[in-house]
């Protein structure tokens, strides 16, 4: 916490520092990666993800960072103990954002960033704030939604808890890093609109709500330059427009010219190598890097220092509420699972004396989260099959020594990893014939079907067999369904993701269908609350599940395409990137924009998700006809099913388009109700300000709100509107901005 000392204990430091001092504090100690970099001092953490130079001599001490978005990332063991240092497996940050719940995100990051302290870390490089732009990206499950505004308020309260507990978080990748391929060399060409209102708008949102002590500029190029070399982007926009106060790190590895990224306004080069520091000192000495910025990136760094747990000299004790912390992902896990379908009430299951077929490998091996830096080595993860036996469900047990048997032999087959971003290749689904699946059917009276997939950094995900369910995957669903459908059974298809699939060409042959996303190491239990019915499902959709890859505005150009005979970017022995470019041709229309302004059907829609009751939406009123500073919408919501549930309730806005063109329908405010008792009633109340009307006008350089009529849509989904109301805005200029990060003619 920055008291009325620091700037005087910044500036006396400043006085002490040496030239070589100085660079040594705004260049990371690095990573002890095999083959790619080497740590240059013992690690206080071992498995973090790097530290800052320490000056003893002066009480600066060593800051400790380490990843991730679904919890602590550290190592598990060392040497010298027996004892363990596991962290909680939390659900990926596409199921919290499905949760809708703010409350819910920002207790996660209270637990977050009491194993962060626990542990001795002192900032966490979390969360991960960049847009769903297609379904094919790596790290789409460390991202919270395909919309700015839900993605901003999702990150802006797990950047509130995290921090409520002394310890600070880096929102990352600043800005436009939507894909992996190529991400550390790739030049993304993007409108000054597309950046202010899609990709720059969550990470707005962030910085204004809770101020984080740092942020991560991105691997990729903006426009022509990297950005943790763009001036424009982390001073002009971050700093001067949006009255940032914290630290810009670089990703790891990031950018090209330490000069320029000091001057650009990026004060720390992470994980840092020696030959930054010396290209630091040459550009001092020789003029081209005025030393007063450097100290003016130097201060940020210091001023870091003196909020962080390890100069308060907190006392960490290794030893955080794991079990408490299991117990919250498990309800949090539960929160954010979407019911797709529900034909004929098959769900929620009858646990008492029913039989169950639980066929699909990722049954058996489930998915807790991403892999990369977004992993977590977490003590165990609760399966589908183990949280089904949890409840007392009783499950075919040749059915699973099978499953298990093939399991364990093909993970034995998997090679050894090459590197530590180095993604092993899914175990296959296993065959099984119809005699075996008709026995089951005789068996049991319901089959259970897991499609399972997984995605990490450095690479994107392909369609086929990926995005596309693959040949045995598709036959098994369609096996399953026919055989026990005839036997007059139910077949319910679970899906245990980190990204978007394609659920067109197979749904109607399930009976239900429930998107459990990837729920952390409780998953199983949490997916288990939901099929008996013990939590009534409540998770709508983040981001929209396309009848087609071809239906995605982005599909042709995207993951971008490289220079032919264009530069390499490699660190130590691993080529991480060659020179590409990506063209943003969707612009704004990004998600349901698109679809919703285009006509186009999708599988489910952004905002879509069932309950296994029902709820009736009345009584929608403005607290004015007329927008001037804010205005307040309140809508009533009862529960007229037969079981208690909670509703998230999305309002959309329509503008007029007469002058600016604009998408049918834009999310501006969500809420979520309590648990409602069937016949229960709650009023929500949502604000609108001028800002959220405003649109970005390139020519002014300006947010402006265009006169009309603006219609407020409020609805379950943005495809089933249930209320609607319109109000009167004048033309307004909202803020005006620099014309900065021009895309080049």
């Amino acid at each position: 916490m920055r008291t009325e000392s620091t700037p005087n204990q910044i500036q006396k430091w400043l006085s002490e520092l040496s030239l070589e001092q100085k660079v040594n504090l705004v260049v990371g100690m690095g990573q002890n990666v095999p083959g790619i970099a080497d740590v240059e001092q013992e690690e206080k953490v071992p498995g973090a993800a790097g530290s800052t130079y320490p000056i003893p001599e002066l009480g600066i001490p060593s800051l400790t960072l380490a990843d991730g978005p679904a919890g602590l990332r550290i190592e598990p063991e060392r040497d010298g103990t027996d004892k363990t240092f596991y962290c909680t497996a939390f659900p990926i940050a596409t199921l919290l954002a499905s949760s809708w719940d703010t409350e819910l995100v920002e207790r996660v990051g209270e637990a977050f960033g009491k194993e962060v302290k626990e542990y001795g870390v002192d900032i966490l490089l979390s969360p991960a704030m960049n847009i769903h732009r297609n379904p094919l990206a790596g790290r789409n499950f460390e991202y919270y939604a395909e919309d700015p505004y839900l993605s901003g308020y999702m990150g802006a309260a797990m950047v509130k808890g995290v921090e409520s507990q002394g310890v600070g978080t880096s929102i990352k990748h600043f800005v436009a890093n939507n894909s992996e391929t190529n991400r550390m060399h790739l030049d993304t060409h993007v409108s000054e609109r597309a950046l202010r209102e899609i990709y720059l708008r969550g990470f707005e949102i962030v910085v204004k709500e809770a101020q984080p002590w740092t942020i991560m500029s991105a691997y990729n190029k903006i426009n022509g330059t990297y950005a943790s070399e763009s001036e424009e982007l982390l001073e002009t926009i971050l700093r001067d427009e949006w009255g940032y106060e914290g630290l810009v790190m670089t990703d790891w590895f990031a950018g090209e010219d330490p000069a320029g990224q000091m001057m650009a306004g990026n004060d720390l080069l992470m994980p840092g190598v020696p030959p930054q520091r010396q290209a630091l000192l040459a550009a001092v000495k020789s003029g081209e890097l005025d030393e007063a910025v450097l100290d003016r990136n130097v201060a940020r760094i210091l001023e870091l220092i003196l909020r962080s747990p390890v100069y308060q000299k907190y006392a960490y004790s290794d030893q955080p509420d794991l079990e408490g912390h299991a117990k919250l992902a498990r309800a949090v896990a539960a929160e954010g699972i979407v019911l797709l379908k529900n034909e004929t009430q098959t769900l929620p299951l009858a646990s008492s004396n029913l039989k169950v077929a639980t066929f699909g490998v990722g049954s058996y091996d489930f998915i807790a989260g991403g892999a990369g830096s977004g992993d977590v080595n977490n003590a165990y993860t609760v399966s589908l099959v183990e949280g089904l036996e949890n409840a007392g469900i009783t499950l075919n047990e040749d059915l699973k020594a099978k499953y298990l048997t093939f399991v364990g032999a093909e993970k034995a087959k998997l090679p050894e990893k090459r590197y530590f971003f180095d993604l092993l290749p899914p175990i296959p689904e296993m065959l099984i014939n119809r005699a075996e699946i008709a026995t089951q059917a005789q068996l049991n009276d319901l089959a259970l079907i897991t499609i399972g997939r997984n995605s990490g950094e450095f690479q994107d995900r392909q369609t086929e067999g990926d995005f596309y369910l693959t040949k045995t995957e598709q036959e098994l669903i369609t096996n399953v369904s026919d055989t026990f459908h005839k036997a007059g059974k139910k077949v319910v298809v679970l899906l245990n993701i980190g990204n978007v699939i394609e659920t067109a060409s197979w749904r109607d042959q399930a009976d239900a269908i429930v998107l459990a996303w990837q729920g952390g190491q409780e998953a199983g239990n949490a997916l288990t609350d939901v099929l008996t019915g013990k939590i009534t499902p409540s998770g709508k959709l983040p981001t929209t599940f396309v009848r087609s890859y071809d239906d995605v505005p982005s599909a042709k150009t995207f993951p971008g395409e490289e220079n032919p005979g264009g530069a390499i970017k490699q660190v130590g022995e691993m080529v991480m990137a060659r020179e590409a470019e990506i063209t943003f041709h969707d612009d704004i229309m990004v998600g349901y924009r698109h679809y919703n302004t285009k006509g186009i059907e999708t599988a489910y829609p952004f905002g879509f998700g069932l309950s296994y009751t029902t709820f009736e939406y009345e009584s929608l009123e403005l607290s004015s006809n007329q927008i001037e500073q804010t205005l307040s919408v309140r809508v009533t919501i009862k529960n007229t099913g037969e079981l208690s549930g909670k509703e998230v309730v999305q309002l959309y806005l329509s503008a007029p388009g007469l002058t600016i063109e604009k998408p049918a329908m834009e999310l501006k405010g969500f809420a979520k109700t309590r648990l409602l008792q069937p016949g229960e009633k709650q009023t929500l109340t949502m604000d609108l300000n001028p800002k959220d009307l405003a649109s970005f006008d390139t020519a002014q350089s300006a947010w402006v709100v265009e006169a009309g009529t603006y219609t407020i849509k409020i609805g379950a989904s943005s495809t089933n509107i249930r209320l609607e109301k319109n109000f009167i805005a004048a033309n307004m200029i909202v803020e005006k901005v620099n014309k900065v990060l021009v895309p080049k003619k």
